[in-house]
């Protein structure tokens, strides 16, 4: 430890795990501007240049460029795979050589065995045999413990995206501990902790602890054995810079080997490495470029992290994304920031190497932020629209921890990185739950009965009242339908497809949180809204059934224009169905939190929802045709803003924290005049306005698109011409030649501001 640890300062780290005391003894802010930074070195240009040409092998080639069929991925299934090794500097591929699938087996066979084909290959007869007839896998135990009333709403997809068939993700593993600690110090932790669990007498939670820490020792092992495999001895903590951003990134890697996780995050390593950078920079071992080349490197390895994934995921969450969701940013205290030179050299890879939506950048926002430090910021995403910004203060002042990370796209940990955990939970279609209040429990496309024992409401118009009650109805089958199934859903993953070196990567004790969702709450405002304050006639075929709903009265307020009517809406109905899941039973006593996010299903939501009671006539805003898209998100629908970028943004910025501490994801897109026409102006009022949103405006989270609609249409309808163009979407960003023919329609009807 005396090497490694030499000139770091503060005592309490030094006995026991604590990161943030390190970081806050050891860190060094920085409030300057972004003239120090370097640009690629030669070696990273040439990498990068061997990338993008097996990136365009791979789209040629269907979107896989090559998968395992044999190989089950573990931690230490592979050999060593370099890019070019003479010239990486961090190294560490999933398998022998880049952008090569990892064949995982474990969140389901028929998944695995699906996704293969889709792409023209075979999976092993033998592996099939074995994991169908001998091993069970997590999907197999799912679809065991399934009710008809669970299955009928993912069918119907009132319910859609369950992790059931696939790794359920969102667990951030404190990577930092590998560099800081070494492997042997984080093994003899854990054999600690499992011998504090010795009691008299075991209850089932008592054993499966026991047994859970046992797997996360072995898999610890197995991660020091994948560092020997590159030539490095991680059992020890890291004495230089190279060997911190290696440590740090082996431990990613081997999450990214060992399981298939919908969202596979990074955590807040960017304060946390400048430490070891400064210290070479200081001592001369280091230079400023070879500094930026580290972070390149290491970024670059979590551009071409690949899954091998399915169909109907794609469909979910399309453009091959992995979330690897870094946090940085934020603030210390009321006083001093997280800002160090290392938060800018990670922004700066956009730069040196072209834009990309991952790692997804996803930035603590607070307006006491070094000016610098906001205005760089706000220079990137007119650049390349590639950050996302959530709200620090909200964070801080909520979890009281300036360590928060962000899982997947918007969704914060309660507390210090490696304190707590997420369980994916996907989300509820909230309009679907308005055309069932009218149905009686039919589904609108499928004329299936999905919920028994609710009658249909008959009126020609509906009553306000009336509907209201239904709805409550509906809420109440949906809510305890959907966390039955997340229940069933961890249970059987933590039994089947348990992601051992995530978990011995963070503490022992956790803060469960079990991540529930909610789609379609702008088109749900305004179809209400329809009803309270307008008139609205119901359609129905000769059978009785509602086809169509029919405006006849005055325009009726819309969410996004800032309307105190419409925002009081969509704040009933999140408190209405957040109060119901909440009062749900949970596995492991987990905390319900919720989120408003589509990430881009809001694509397959809207092919199973039919026509609401906001109506389909253009004259009136708040019209949608049926079975076409929902807004992402928190958005509001794509017809409803006509007051400008403010009122939307101040809309939005009404969603209560308390409500959805799982995150409130709102994309955002403005064309860069409405910023100003120099670009001076324009980073000072971007700047102006995300300190609007964050400080005044009670908003949680912000994509930040700058684009015309022109420009927009181009990229989209000559995608070959703009390689890496990127554009967030919902909670994350999609590289735009990996758009479908669907998204690519969707992304056309999204609202661009052209003023405030």
């Amino acid at each position: 430890m005396e090497k490694a640890w030499r000139g770091f300062k503060g005592s309490k780290w030094q006995e026991g795990i604590d990161i943030q005391d390190f970081i806050k003894h050891n860190y060094t802010e920085y409030v300057g501007g972004d003239d120090f930074l370097e640009g690629p070195t030669e070696a990273t240009t040439e990498l990068w240049e061997t990338i993008v040409e097996l990136k365009k092998k791979e789209i040629e080639n269907g979107g896989v460029l090559d998968a395992d069929t044999s190989v089950v991925s573990t931690i230490t299934s592979h050999p060593a795979g370099y890019i070019d090794k003479d010239l990486e500097k961090i190294v560490g591929l999933q398998t022998e050589k880049p952008l090569k699938r990892g064949l995982n087996v474990y969140g389901g066979i028929r998944m695995a065995e699906t996704a293969l084909k889709s792409y023209g290959y075979e999976i092993d007869p033998e592996l099939d045999e074995f994991y169908t007839e001998h091993r069970k896998t997590h999907n197999q135990g799912v679809f065991d413990a399934y009710d008809d009333d669970i299955r009928m709403a993912r069918r119907a997809k009132i319910v859609t995206g369950l992790p059931d068939a696939y790794g359920r993700g969102r667990i951030i593993p404190d990577f930092r501990r590998i560099a800081l600690y070494g492997v042997d110090y984080l093994m003899k932790e854990k054999l600690n902790d499992w011998k504090s669990l010795q009691a008299k007498s075991y209850t089932e939670d008592d054993i499966r602890l026991r047994e859970e820490v046992s797997t996360q020792y072995r898999a610890l092992g197995k991660l020091i054995e994948l560092g020997k495999i590159y030539g490095f001895d991680i059992s020890r903590p890291a004495e230089t810079a190279q060997e911190a951003v290696q440590w740090v990134y082996l431990g990613f890697l081997a999450m990214v080997k060992e399981d298939n996780g919908a969202a596979q995050g990074l955590g807040r390593i960017a304060e946390f490495l400048d430490i070891y950078i400064e210290r070479d920079l200081q001592e001369g071992t280091l230079t400023e470029k070879e500094a930026q080349e580290l972070i390149d490197h290491m970024v670059m390895k979590a551009r071409i992290v690949r899954q091998l994934r399915t169909p109907d995921y794609e469909a979910l969450f399309a453009g091959d994304p992995t979330w690897a969701t870094l946090t940085f940013a934020g603030m210390l205290d009321d006083e001093h920031s997280l800002i160090t030179k290392n938060t800018f050299r990670f922004l700066q890879t956009l730069y040196n190497m072209g834009n990309a939506p991952e790692p997804n950048m996803t930035l603590m926002w607070s307006e006491k932020l070094p000016k610098g430090f906001k205005d760089f910021c706000a220079k990137v995403s007119i650049d390349t629209s590639a950050i996302q910004y959530e709200n620090d203060d909200v964070m801080r002042d909520y979890y009281g921890s300036n360590d928060v990370s962000i899982a997947c796209c918007v969704s914060p940990t309660a507390g210090d990185t490696g304190s707590s955990i997420q369980y994916f939970g996907a989300r509820a279609s909230l309009p679907k739950i308005l055309t069932y209040a009218v149905t009686g429990g039919y589904d609108e496309k499928t004329r299936t009965k999905v919920i028994d024992g609710l009658e249909p409401i008959t009126d020609e118009y509906l009553d306000y009242d009336t509907l209201m009650e239904k709805i409550d109805v509906v809420m109440d089958w949906v809510s305890e339908t959907y966390v039955r199934a997340l229940n069933i859903i961890h249970y059987m993953h933590d039994k089947y497809a348990y992601e051992a070196v995530q978990f011995g990567l963070l503490d022992t004790k956790l803060h469960r949180m079990m991540a529930t969702g909610i789609a379609g709450i702008g088109l749900a405002t305004d179809s209400v809204s329809a009803v309270k304050y307008s008139k609205v006639r119901v359609v129905r075929d000769e059978e009785g059934f509602p086809i169509d709903y029919v405006v006849e009265g005055e325009q009726f307020p819309t969410f996004g224009n800032n309307e105190k009517a419409a925002d009081e809406i969509a704040d009933m109905l999140i408190k209405k169905f957040v109060g119901k899941l909440k009062a749900q039973p949970t596995y492991r006593n987990s905390e319900i939190t919720t989120s408003i996010l589509t990430i881009t299903s809001n694509i397959v939501y809207g092919k199973a929802t039919g026509p609401l009671f906001s109506g389909q006539d253009p004259k009136y805003k708040g019209y949608r045709e049926e079975f076409t898209p929902l807004s992402p998100g928190a958005n509001p629908s794509y017809s409803s803003p006509h007051k400008g970028a403010l009122a939307a943004l101040k809309s939005v910025g009404t969603i209560d924290f308390e409500d959805v501490k799982d995150g409130a994801s709102y994309t955002w897109a403005v064309h860069p005049k409405a910023l100003g026409k120099e670009v001076s102006t324009q980073i000072e009022n971007l700047t102006m306005l995300l300190d609007g949103y964050f400080a005044n405006g009670g908003g949680h989270h912000l994509n930040v698109n700058v684009f015309s609609k022109e420009g927009l249409e181009e990229m989209l309808r000559n995608p070959e011409n703009y390689p890496q163009a990127t554009i967030r979407v919902s909670g994350y960003a999609l590289e735009l030649a990996k758009a479908t023919k669907e998204q690519i329609a969707d992304l056309l009807e999204r609202v661009v501001h052209g003023s405030f």
